[in-house]
């Protein structure tokens, strides 16, 4: 038995190597899985479910990964996906039509026999002030139920504006302030009372350890996928000691079953 958890695919109409990449991963290394869990950033922007009635590049790419989602569930695997910081308009149309369960912005789960906290991870950049706030504003109900009253078009210039100012306020921030904050990822391990947690988001790739509660801890952060490599994390159940790991693998030969 096999968990399996992916972040920050960013699949768009102009990620052709990546999407194939992915799809290659869902029916070579994710068949047969108990679980694949999708921890934010699936697509590189979503404005909106209704972007699967209209004619733009995008809704092509989205209903492929919809039907090779679907067609995972059909097979056995549960399927989990967790918003990010650019698909957080992601609603019930297309995790539904996934078969998929929407999980919640941080979650506690059982994988394998093992306690982990799940995240996408942009919630622990809290040194990032000016990004927490506009966190907080795009996850409100009432501020996305009026973006998602825009006419569509209207949406397509918002979201291409957001991308542009973020560009431009992330390259002149220091890379800590882009990273998580220590504090914040140990609070919320000891709120929990769990020793392992999992996130991507920082697209820095790396297994760490830490104390919480003078108990040893690992951090497991997902990297993002690029033309040429993607990450996952894998969790397979042990008779002696469950531990996840973290692997890179070329896209164009996932790991097999």
């Amino acid at each position: 038995m096999r968990t399996l958890l992916v972040a920050d695919m960013h699949l768009s109409s102009d990620t052709p190597e990546i999407n194939q990449g992915f799809y290659r991963y869902l029916e070579h290394t994710a068949q047969g899985a108990n679980a694949l869990y999708i921890l934010g950033d699936l697509f590189d922007a979503w404005i909106g479910d209704d972007l699967l009635d209209t004619q733009h590049p995008l809704s092509a790419v989205a209903h492929e990964v919809i039907q090779r989602l679907r067609q995972l569930s059909d097979n056995g695997t549960a399927i989990y996906i967790m918003h990010g910081n650019r698909d957080f308009l992601l609603g019930d149309r297309f995790i539904n039509a996934c078969q998929a369960s929407l999980l919640s912005d941080v979650q506690e789960v059982e994988l394998e026999g093992l306690a982990v906290a799940l995240l996408h991870g942009d919630s622990l950049c809290t040194k990032d002030e000016a990004y927490m706030a506009f966190r907080q504003q795009s996850r409100n109900p009432e501020w996305q139920a009026q973006i998602l009253a825009l006419p569509f078009e209207q949406r397509l210039e918002l979201a291409k504006s957001l991308r542009l100012q973020s560009g431009d306020a992330n390259a002149n921030k220091a890379e800590a302030i882009m990273d998580v904050t220590q504090d914040e990822v140990v609070a919320l391990m000891e709120r929990f009372g769990l020793t392992t947690m999992i996130h991507g988001h920082t697209h820095r790739p790396k297994v760490h350890d830490l104390t919480v509660e003078d108990v040893p801890a690992k951090r497991f952060v997902l990297g993002d996928w690029d033309n040429q490599h993607g990450w996952d994390v894998i969790i397979e159940r042990s008779d002696h000691n469950t531990m996840p790991h973290l692997r890179q693998f070329d896209l164009s030969t996932p790991p097999a079953v």
